[in-house]
């Protein structure tokens, strides 16, 4: 079967510098870990948990069928590997629906973290953990 959709991205400076989208957008980067961290430029922690909230809210919506209002928030964080070496991500992802019961919300966000093809690119590690909450109005 062939792709529903195909995108390149190209980096050549490292954690520091730029990372672009083939015939598209180029994001300033900048790792957390150096000791110039530029904050006003990106870096995989924010560009992981954009794509994931995105996603995930993504498919909780179109689970939903845009009846509810739903959310997702997600915190994404760096960690020394255990065991080592190098570093891991731990990733935290929050669902609320408007309206829903907690059964009812838990219900979307299994079926939304099955769906969602971030969620199937992270699923199965131990440091990815997805959750419900109580809906707020922004």
């Amino acid at each position: 079967m062939s792709a529903r959709y195909r995108t390149e991205a190209i980096n050549t400076d490292g954690g520091h510098g730029v990372s672009n989208i083939v015939g598209g957008m180029a994001v300033p980067v900048s790792s957390p870990l150096a000791s110039d961290f530029d904050t006003s430029a990106s870096n995989p922690e924010q560009l992981l948990a954009l794509a994931w909230v995105t996603c995930l809210n993504s498919t909780a919506q179109a689970i939903v069928r845009g009846e509810r209002r739903t959310s997702v928030r997600a915190t994404v964080e760096l960690h020394p590997a255990e065991p080592g070496p190098g570093y891991e991500f731990r990733a935290h992802a929050y669902l609320s629906a408007e309206g829903l019961s907690a059964e009812d919300a838990e219900q979307v966000l299994a079926a939304a973290h099955s769906r969602c093809p971030v969620s199937k690119l992270m699923s199965g590690a131990a440091t990815v953990h997805v959750h419900t909450e109580e809906y707020t109005a922004a």
